[in-house]
Parts: structure tokens; sequence; C-alpha cells
């Protein structure tokens, strides 16, 4: 039907030249030379179409990249009439070869984009019981691709009323029939006027203090409030219907416009054998997940929690055979099997995931934690210059600034030991230090999540205590970052914005469910507890690096050599004497 309608196309557009040349008086013996040439062209456009497939369902009807398909069929199919009329139609008038392909693809072009027009504006709603009304917040890119997934929605979940922007220069435009009607200043306002049911945040690079402000907005105007994935959690993906969804915590305290140059991390990547140890958990399943996408020529995945390793291979390839060399069992603290590995697989990069980190439980077992943050630490940094590895990124925590804990002081110390490494390798052996993450494993958000399940209370160690936060993605993709951006024995600090008091994430989670029976409780401080954290020690003077969300310090190199014990706090003196 779409070869059809060009070769009608091609038709009229041949008759309006040969109309115009003539003043509409045509005389007959051009006629068998224009029905030559309108032959010849429908053979060109039926043979060059089925032979480039263009008719065959190659572009979406109707779409920019069928208009740019189209203009390329058309001309050459052109071209070859206009290089072979002299030579089997010299009658034909020079005009009519010229002129005529223009107006075909204009006829061509403009009865697709009739066609797509009427064809999603006649989508209508499907069995849905309740058709929420909804105001689309952003009239960009994304407002418009919201509308595209509305109309193509046929639950029929949503429909659009309206969009709101902040751009005095879009007060005026319409996208797919649905006009701006206001800035955002205006919500509460447009929903009373326009009965809204919600409201669609369509602006996925949003960071996570604007989305805190505008649900808080929504709230108070009593509508819904709903959020695209954000950026990275896009990226490489088709989006749908579904995909727009209720706000959660991590959208507000997340949401942090991290960008990265793809260049310089698959330099350093790509065909490069990579060890992650941690694997398993939060923050080095991740790390695998996006250095996967780099082509390494080898990831070796290695935890001591076998579930964990079953888990992370099933999402990064599709089974979880546990059978092929990129999974491996082994605990760092245990220094020869961790030499067999480095043997096996003589890895060029490494990133070290494994710790322990639940503050309260170091300080009860500071041993435990210093043979895993400590030892375990030093054995890979032995093994990385003994196997001749070329980057090693260690992963440290806020905690290791001024360390007042356990896990801090470990941290830290680990942080001192790369240092020495570095300076002793001349390698780039770098820490990355960064705060708190959302979602992790045994993480505050999922302490919260359960508590608000089972009906409270929910449990705050103190009214005033905050923390800094950026999500698991973010923070890898910087950790990614860091790598290639690190000299010998920094420790690169990933800039997490401003520190949230976790009283305000408890009432914005508990806001969320709307539920208003469930208690905050404090229950103080825990030994060796911060009421804030920090990036940086008193001592450490911060600098600048080539990516704005990361900065560099140096600390002071600690020789194996001076390793004495465990890291003394009061609590873990108390328990050591009991």
């Amino acid at each position: 039907m779409l070869a059809l309608w060009d070769v009608a196309c091609w038709t009229l557009g041949t008759l309006i030249v040969l109309g115009v040349r003539h003043d509409f008086q045509i005389p007959e013996i051009t006629w068998e030379s224009v029905l030559r040439y309108i032959v010849t062209a429908a053979a060109l456009i039926f043979g060059i179409g089925y032979a480039t497939r263009f008719y065959r369902g190659r572009y979406v009807v109707g779409s920019f990249d069928e208009a740019i398909g189209l203009g390329a069929h058309l001309f050459a199919v052109a071209v070859v009439t206009i290089a072979t009329y002299p030579v089997i139609n010299p009658a034909l008038p020079r005009s009519v070869a010229v002129l005529t392909p223009p107006l075909a693809f204009l006829g061509s072009a403009a009865g697709r984009w009739i066609y797509r027009a009427v064809r999603d504006r006649g989508v209508t709603a499907g069995a849905s019981d309740q058709v929420h009304r909804v105001l689309v917040y952003g009239a960009g890119e994304a407002g418009g691709q919201v509308l595209r997934l509305i109309r193509g929605d046929l639950s029929g979940t949503y429909s659009a009323v309206g969009l709101l922007d902040d751009n005095p220069r879009r007060r005026h435009l319409r996208l797919q029939g649905v006009s701006v009607l206001g800035s955002g200043d205006d919500l509460e306002r447009i929903a009373a006027e326009h009965d809204v049911d919600a409201v669609i945040l369509a602006v996925p690079e949003a960071s996570g203090r604007f989305i805190g402000a505008f649900q808080a907005r929504a709230r108070r105007a009593g509508l819904e409030f709903l959020v695209l994935p954000s950026l990275s959690e896009l990226m490489g993906a088709r989006v749908v219907a579904t995909d727009i969804r209720r706000v959660e915590i991590s959208d507000v305290l997340g949401r942090h416009q991290v960008s990265t140059s793809l260049t310089d991390i698959a330099d350093y990547l790509s065909n490069r054998r990579v060890l992650i140890t941690g694997a398993g958990g939060s923050i080095g399943a991740e790390l695998s997940r996006q250095v996967n996408r780099f082509g390494p020529s080898s990831m070796i995945m290695l935890d001591r929690d076998e579930s964990a390793l079953h888990a992370v291979q099933l999402e990064i390839f599709g089974h979880g055979l546990l059978q092929g060399p990129d999974t491996v069992l082994c605990d760092i603290r245990d220094i020869e099997p961790l030499r067999a590995v480095f043997r096996e697989h003589r890895p060029e990069i490494v990133f070290h995931a494994a710790a322990l980190k639940h503050l309260p439980m170091l300080e009860r077992f500071p041993d435990e934690g210093w043979k895993t943050n400590v030892l375990g630490t030093l054995n890979l940094l032995e093994l990385a210059e003994e196997f001749d590895v070329q980057r090693f990124v260690n992963i440290s925590t806020d905690k290791a600034a001024d360390p007042t804990s356990v896990l801090g002081s470990t941290k830290r110390t680990a942080e001192q030991l790369t240092s020495w490494h570095a300076q002793r390798t001349g390698r780039p052996y770098i820490s990355v230090r960064f705060g708190n993450v959302l979602g992790s494993r045994g993480s505050m958000l999922a302490t919260f999540t359960r508590q608000i399940e089972l009906g409270g209370p929910v449990t705050v160690t103190h009214p005033d205590v905050e923390r800094y936060f950026m999500t698991i993605p973010e923070a890898c993709e910087l950790v990614v970052q860091a790598g290639a951006l690190g000299a010998s024995g920094e420790v690169m600090v990933l800039e997490m914005g401003e520190p949230v008091k976790i009283l305000d994430v408890a009432e914005q989670m508990i806001a969320l469910t709307g539920r208003h029976d469930i208690e905050i409780t404090f229950t103080g401080l825990r030994p060796g507890e911060k009421l804030s954290e920090q990036l940086f020690s008193g001592s450490e003077r911060p600098r600048p690096t080539g990516h704005p969300l990361i900065r560099a310090v140096d600390v002071t190199p600690l020789s194996p050599e001076q390793l004495t014990s465990p890291p003394q706090t009061p609590r873990g003196q108390e328990l050591r004497e009991h």
C-alpha cells in the first residue's frame, strides 16, 4: 500500500509539473513519453524498494527515520530516471524529470504523517475501569515520550489532560494535541480546574532535591505523584507505560546527575582481565554489571557467598550454572587459595569491594573486621604486586575520614596500605571513598521498609543524625570513572551532595505509603557512630580531578610492617576485657 501511494504521488507530481509547463493544455504527442516515464518510475519505486526492504517494515510509518529513508529512496529513483531519460525517453520535457521527485516526496511524506496523526489520536482507552486524569510536568522530549506512552497504552491507565512547564517559551506549545496549561507553580489551580488525579514528572535528569520539593507540592494538591525512571535506569532500555511509577525514596535521595567519559573507561577496561572481589554484594554486583558492558576479555567475580554469586551470574549472563571461570568461591582472608586464583586468571585490573560493613557488629567483633577489611585487603595488595596487576581500586567509606569506629579504622588502614603499595609499585593503586548507598543489603532503607510493613515503629538512632546518600548505580559509575582518573596512591572521594537527616527520610518513607499510624522512636547513637559523617578528615586537602563529582586527597602510606593489632575503640576494648 505504501509503494502504491508513492507511485500515485509520483504520478500526480508528474501531471502537476506537466500541466504547469503547458498551461494545462498538454499536447497529445507528449502523453506517450509521460506514460513511459511514469511506468519507468513505478518500476524503479517497486524494484529499489524491494531490494532495500524499504516497504517491508524497515521503518515505523510516519517517523523521522522513515522520512530520511523515503528521501533517500525517491532520490535514487530520481537519479536513475534523470540519467536514463535522454536515452529511453528523449521526448520527455526536462522539467518533468527534475521537478517531479520533490513534489512526489512532499506528497508521500505528507500522506504518511497524516496517517500517523490520525492513528495516534485514534487510540482509545481499553478495558480499565478507572482512567487516571494526569498532568505531565515537562514539555520537552521526555514529556512527548510520556504522551506517546499514554496514547499507546491499550490498558488505558492514564489520560493526559495537559502539560506543565516552567519555560516561558513553551507556554503556547501543544504536543500531540495536549496543551501547556501553565507552570509548576500553577499545579494546584490547574489540578482543581481540570479534575486531575495525578501528576507525572517527565524530567529524567531531575535532581533528588527537585523531586522532593515537587513531591511535597503534589501532596499539598492532593495528587498522586508519578515519575519516569532516571537516565541511568533508562540507558539501553525500551521505555513502556509501566515504567511510569510512584516516586520512591531513592528518587528523592539519589538522582545525582552523573556523566562519565565512556572513552576513558573503555580504554582501560576493554579486552582486559578484571577481578572483582565481593562480587555478590550490592556494590560488587553493580560493578560487575557495569564492567561487563565494556567488554573485558574476562571478568572474574569472587565472593565467599555461593548464593550471592549464583544471583549475580544469573542476572548478568542469564544463567546460574556456576561452572565457568567467571565465578570463584574464595575468602580474601585465605592467601593461598587467593594466590591460586591470581595464578590461574592473571588479572590486570582489580576492583576490591569485599568487606564487612555493619558498624555495630564490628564494634562487637573487631577481630573479624580486622581480618577481612585489613588483612584481606593486604592479601590482595601483595598478590596484585606479585602478579603485576596494572590497576587496583579499593572501595572505601566516608567512615574512614577521622574514624571513630572499628569499621572506619579498618577502612582507613586499608586506604593507607593501598597508598603504600602504590608507592612501592608506581602503579595506579587507588581507593574510592563515598557515603551510604541506597538499596544495599541490610541498608537503612531496607530496615525502614520492613518496619513500615510490620506496622512500626520505625527506629531512628537520633533526631539530628544525618548521612550522605547516592544510589548504587550512580556510585559504581563514578567508581569505574575514578579508576580511570586516579593517580598512584590517591584516595578518590565521590561528591555526595548535601547530607540528609535520617529522620526526614523516615518521615518521607512513611508519607509515601499513605499511612499515618506509624510511629518513629529514637534509640540513641550506637557505639562508634557519628552524628554526622564527613567525606574528608580535618587534615586532608581535597583537590579537583578531571570529573566534577570526584575529588582527590592523599593519605599517609602505611607499610605492612607497621600493622600491630586490630584497632581499639572504647566498646571494642570493653568487650575484650569482658
